[in-house]
């Protein structure tokens, strides 16, 4: 796995590196001091997952998660508890207090293993959900069996995801890269961090600000296509 330590302290930095030197099947990919640091890292370096401190100097590592396209698996580090049930808001794997005890970190690293197991084994036997897959969405009392293929749209709304399909936008309560895991990428396209597009409901594409694109869907919805992700969607669907 390749992680990346966040943490404003370098004795932080430093003890958690040393901590993960121990472990044959992690490789470190690198350092970073503050939420503008990270943010680049992360973007050039794709680890696998994160360490990352809450309480920094400038963004905390909760904006830092609110500002990327793609979310690496995240682990919390800090030396306060009050932000525990806020981490997990955030789909964290797990949450560990400063100072880090060494059977504490083993625990944390043996559930990023079996997540990661379980990713794999998704891939290998095909286990993603695809466009003539059939999904059951309850929002309050009102239920409804749907075709992927007539979703049009995921919309990441705090905890939740507003799926679009006919003049329906019910909510779940779900995070938009774990759905994003599951989805069949021939056919569903993460197009910022708030939304995933379904391909076959694109209608037009326009050129936008700073690099990036506007996708109008058959039944009128605009999706902005971020500058990041505006090049992979350039490649996917160009000849």
């Amino acid at each position: 796995m390749k992680v990346l330590i966040i943490d404003d302290e370098r004795l932080a930095r430093k003890e958690l590196s040393t901590l993960l030197a121990e472990y044959k099947d992690i490789e470190i990919l690198g350092e970073a001091a503050n939420a503008d640091e990270a943010e680049e890292m992360i973007d050039k370096l794709n680890p696998d997952l994160i360490f990352l401190d809450i309480q920094m100097p400038g963004k905390t590592g909760f904006e830092l998660l609110e500002s990327l396209e793609k979310t690496p698996k995240v682990i919390f580090t800090t030396a306060y508890d009050e932000y525990a049930l806020k981490a997990f808001e955030f789909n964290a794997l797990d949450y560990l207090l400063k100072p880090i005890e060494p059977k504490r970190l083993t625990e944390s690293i043996n559930k990023i293993r079996k997540e990661v197991e379980a990713q794999v084994e998704r891939q290998k036997t095909g286990n993603q959900l695809t466009v003539n897959d059939q999904v059951f969405v309850k929002d309050g009392d009102n239920c409804w069996f749907v075709r992927l293929k007539d979703v049009r749209l995921f919309e990441s709304d705090g905890n939740y995801i507003k799926v679009y399909f006919d003049k329906n936008k019910p909510m779940i309560h779900k995070s938009l890269n774990a759905l994003d895991e599951k989805l069949d990428n021939k056919h569903f396209f993460r197009v910022s961090r708030k939304h995933i597009i379904n391909l076959e409901w694109i209608d037009e594409i326009e050129t936008w600000f700073n690099g990036g694109l506007m996708v109008k869907l058959k039944g009128g919805d605009k999706v902005e296509v971020s500058r990041r992700q505006a090049t992979k969607f350039k490649d996917l669907m160009s000849l």
